[in-house]
């Protein structure tokens, strides 16, 4: 499943616009040669000043003394920098100094006991900044999150009230009758997509990688943590509830009204029951949670089968949200585990072989999409859609789904639901290239 935002918040500051497909993440540098924290620091304030950011500098100094408005300050100028034109424009020096004047902040909030502003500025850093000063930010994530937090929280009742609403949200349309009413119309009439339960990998390969055919394949990740963890909702909270997060707004990338935002985890759980109107369906999707807050890649793991042909793991991406997040119809260039740690989706499939029957868009930027609503078919427009075969699931917590290169897929949540995209590219030469 792939969401191709057009404004993806990425790690290293460079969101992907190549085919709306997220690349690897950048290399998780923190400078090279053996330079010291202050060597880095003070190379990157040079290059700044070379490219006429005397201000940031000035600024950059004053915070470095202990001045949070200098700090501040130095951070609007290189938010500035960083919307100054084309992502793919932006210099890596401006996303290394975002990163720099958001330890500045971070360190200054942190000793004026405002942890939450401090956790705030370190994950901005994270996710707009560049790599230089990466191992920084995290070092200094992980010294506050090692600390107590204020203890603040709800009383036993208001948890208990969450926890059951928790429960029934994950629990959403598990009877087919109720499922079939919000699904696209033939959905679960024409194949099936088959079902393994924990095949070896050599049977992966022969059966299903070399030919690229999908599958689901079940009972591989009932021993990660993850599968008992996350139910619980004070775990979710936790871990991660005074991150930021950046998260859609809207139906689906391809809507007018979409847009993105950045938010805490806990604001974003909140939203979890806001799902009566389309266009405040708020999803964390595409995004590499696991990379920005370690204690959650704790609880899973990579599955073998990624390393089918030689595989080279391209992304790990989180794709977590209410009933009802929708993900259109698309293609994605890698192979593609998706593993459903919570709740289940409803997932169909064209094979690649049919593409100029589902009409993708013209323009660069959605080439890899559909114009199709498979949610309201206009025939009259796309009259090759009606009759073309499909492969549909609907896949259940433990299940992971593999989809082959280029094969079209649609994603709707039927429930609350968490799933883990993992990406992977060959040094095999599969048959289709």
């Amino acid at each position: 499943e792939i969401s191709p935002s057009l404004l993806h918040f990425s790690f290293g500051g460079v969101p992907d616009t190549s085919q709306h497909s997220t690349a690897a993440p950048p290399v998780m540098a923190c400078g090279g040669g053996g330079e010291s924290e202050a060597e880095r620091r003070a190379a990157l304030l040079r290059e700044i000043t070379e490219e006429g950011g005397f201000a940031f500098v000035a600024s950059a100094e004053k915070a470095a003394a202990g001045d949070l408005r200098a700090a501040e300050a130095a951070r609007e100028m290189a938010w500035e920098q960083l919307h100054s034109g084309p992502w793919s424009e932006v210099g890596s020096a401006w996303r290394d100094a975002y990163a720099l004047a958001c330890l500045h902040v971070a360190r200054l909030r942190r000793a004026a006991a405002d942890r939450r502003a401090a956790l705030r500025a370190l994950d901005m850093g994270l996710i707009m900044g560049g790599n230089l000063l990466r191992a920084d930010l995290e070092a200094a994530l992980a010294s506050i999150a090692a600390e107590p937090s204020d203890g603040e929280g709800d009383g036993a009742e208001a948890v208990d009230e969450e926890a059951n609403r928790w429960r029934e949200g994950l629990d959403r349309n598990r009877d087919i009758a109720d499922a079939l009413k919000i699904l696209p119309t033939k959905s679960l009439s024409c194949k099936e997509i088959a079902r393994r339960s924990c095949i070896s990998l050599e049977e992966f390969i022969c059966d299903h990688f070399l030919p690229e055919t999908p599958v689901i394949i079940s009972g591989c990740i009932d021993h990660w943590p993850a599968m008992t963890k996350w139910k619980n909702i004070q775990y979710l909270k936790k871990i991660a509830g005074d991150r930021t997060v950046p998260v859609e707004v809207g139906k689906s990338y391809v809507c007018s009204e979409w847009k993105q935002e950045l938010i805490t985890f806990s604001q974003f759980l909140e939203r979890m029951w806001s799902t009566a109107c389309p266009s405040n369906l708020t999803y964390l999707a595409q995004h590499p949670l696991f990379e920005q807050i370690k204690e959650l890649h704790e609880d899973i793991m990579v599955p073998d089968y990624c390393y089918a042909g030689g595989g080279e793991l391209q992304s790990l991406n989180a794709w977590f949200g209410p009933h009802g997040t929708v993900t259109p119809l698309h293609h994605d260039p890698h192979h593609n585990i998706l593993a459903q740690v919570l709740g289940r989706k409803y997932i169909r499939l064209y094979p690649g072989s049919v593409s100029e029957d589902l009409y993708p868009h013209t323009e660069t930027m959605l080439s890899n999409t559909s114009q199709v609503d498979l949610d309201n078919v206009d025939m009259n427009e796309f009259p090759k859609v009606e009759n073309l075969d499909f492969m549909d699931c609907i896949l259940e917590e433990g299940d992971m789904l593999y989809i082959p290169p280029k094969w079209w897929h649609y994603v709707r949540s039927l429930s609350i639901s968490f799933s883990i995209s993992f990406w992977w590219r060959t040094t095999v030469i599969s048959p289709s290239a």
